[in-house]
């Protein structure tokens, strides 16, 4: 058994960057499939949305929060999901995410219908360490590069 599992590390490793893209592109496309009709619902979706933020005490300009949640449900996941600007972006919905999570959780409805934006909210914090890894637009651009002497003690 140790020796498969040797084995199945060895092989898995050389496919990092294929796993990191699989993930940017099925949570980022879900994000976009979840932002899409906030984004494209217009004020009126966006200020229902918005009121959500009435549970924190906010309770002026629910259009605007609506539509900055929109925003980085669809937009951020579209940046997500190609690796573009991936860091601030896992950090953007990962704040998103912590604001559903809170309200929700404010708002009563129970850690059944919170653990989703929990869930998501964890895995995007987590992806802004881990990177984008090289089948990305940041890599292309030489946006996730970062300096080897820095980290030569973990090497």
């Amino acid at each position: 058994m140790k020796k498969l599992l040797i084995w199945l590390n060895q092989w898995s490793v050389s496919y990092i960057d294929l796993g990191l893209l699989v993930f940017r592109l099925v949570l980022g496309g879900m994000f976009m499939w979840h932002g899409y009709p906030k984004i494209a619902g217009g004020v009126e979706k966006w200020a229902a949305l918005g009121k959500s933020m009435e549970v924190f005490g906010i309770a002026f300009a629910p259009a605007f929060w609506g539509f900055m949640s929109a925003f980085a449900e669809f937009f951020g996941g579209l940046f997500f999901a190609i690796g573009f600007l991936y860091r601030p972006m896992s950090l953007l919905l990962a704040i998103n995410m912590l604001v559903a999570f809170s309200t929700q959780m404010l708002s009563d409805k129970g850690l059944m219908k919170a653990s989703q934006s929990f869930e998501n909210g964890g895995s995007f914090f987590a992806a802004f360490f881990v990177g984008p890894g090289k089948y990305s637009v940041d890599k292309l651009m030489g946006l996730n590069e970062v300096k080897k002497s820095r980290f030569a003690k973990f090497e």
